[in-house]
């Protein structure tokens, strides 16, 4: 659906700084060669701690971080094979979260029915990836593409970053062409212009106009002169839960969102330039250009966007009830996107909930209900000052 690109005055409902996620997707859980056959990871997606193992064999496996016995946490227990040994009395589990041995019984005695939830783990891209929603859902719920990972003619940049903040915050800067402001001492863009704005049920897909002047520029290949100004569309597009971008063939970022807590995300990113390297240049120089890049330029944007993000967080802690004017309507409907996905996840772990439980009195899932008016209202047009 085709949505104005006109910039006016809309004032934000702050319920989204409180929305969770749809686990029904996957999320990055880190760079799949930090994690060596025998070690074991933490992870938290949104409030659910997991383990994550990699056997001796070198495949990987994800279990609930708390062991069915005690509740210690397995990713301080040990790689034994294919199975994880929790730290405090041995118990080992296997890949799919079942008990397969406990050190101090007799051989052949049977085993207690202890079972640790599994998750669907799988590595692509360089990064280690966990669903951590309806396993049945995996399947059908594929990765995003990355066409450009491991062509010879991009030079791929690595970038990692933490921020205390709420995961909606992050996703309208990465969305958010305008605040090229605050990158005007290091060369970043400017004369931002909106050109065209969709929606989809999952989808945001949002081009901008932007320009740029300067060494940088001139190095990343954006212009051919540093004294020059050139002006270049960008795309930017939000498929739940990531983003993808690119520069007109030049550069190109995907960015794999992690959303750890109310307060706290973490992203991990590629970026793809098409500087100008000789192809014939070994494996060690490249990685050594990709480094540099990384520390000296990418990372100081980083740093500005992360003091403007956890900032904002720290106003809305101070004062949830503040109310907020947005005129970028691509931000409002991100924001309508991301809440009607949260719905979406909330509706269907609802009825999985019911399913499982008919017949029988149990726990079940909290349910938040947004109302429609929360969601189709997430924006409200107000008059311009």
């Amino acid at each position: 659906m085709e949505l104005a690109t006109t910039l006016k005055g809309q004032t934000v409902r702050n319920i989204i700084r409180e929305v969770g996620i749809n686990a029904n997707h996957w999320y990055p859980a880190g760079w799949a060669n930090q994690l060596k056959p025998g070690q074991v990871m933490p992870l938290v997606v949104w409030k659910q701690a997991i383990a994550i193992y990699r056997d001796t064999d070198g495949e990987l496996h994800a279990l609930e971080d708390a062991c069915p016995h005690r509740g210690v946490e397995l990713h301080k227990g040990k790689v034994h094979g294919k199975h994880l040994a929790c730290s405090y009395h041995g118990w080992e589990f296997d890949g799919s979260g079942s008990c397969v041995s406990i050190p101090y019984l007799p051989s052949g005695q049977k085993l207690p029915c202890a079972e640790a939830r599994s998750y669907p783990v799988q590595e692509k891209y360089g990064l280690i990836w966990v669903f951590p929603g309806d396993p049945h859902r995996a399947e059908t719920h594929p990765l995003p593409s990355v066409p450009e990972y491991d062509q010879p003619e991009w030079l791929m940049v690595p970038v990692t970053a933490h921020f205390n903040a709420h995961f909606s915050i992050c996703n309208e800067n990465a969305m958010d062409v305008f605040h090229g402001f605050l990158h005007q001492e290091l060369q970043g863009w400017f004369d931002p212009v909106l050109l065209n704005l969709k929606e989809t049920e999952s989808a945001i897909c949002a081009d901008y106009q932007v320009s740029y002047k300067g060494r940088l520029a001139k190095f990343l290949g954006l212009s051919d002169r540093a004294d020059e100004v050139t002006t270049l569309p960008i795309s930017i597009q939000y498929r739940y839960p990531h983003y993808s971008s690119s520069l007109q063939g030049i550069s190109a970022l995907y960015l794999m969102r992690l959303p750890v807590g109310p307060v706290e995300s973490r992203s991990f990113a590629l970026f793809f330039f098409k500087v100008k390297v000789p192809q014939w240049l070994p494996r060690p120089v490249k990685s050594l250009l990709s480094w540099v890049i990384q520390n000296f330029m990418l990372q100081r944007f980083l740093d500005q966007d992360i003091e403007m993000m956890e900032s904002e967080q720290r106003i809305y802690l101070e004062n949830p009830n503040r109310r907020y004017v947005e005129i970028n309507p691509a931000i409002i409907a991100l924001q309508r996107l991301i809440i009607r996905q949260y719905e979406q996840f909330m509706q269907q772990s609802s009825q999985s909930s019911s399913q499982l439980q008919s017949g029988r009195n149990g726990d079940s899932h909290k349910s938040i209900s947004l109302s429609k008016a929360a969601i189709s209202g997430q924006a409200e047009q107000t008059s311009e000052n």
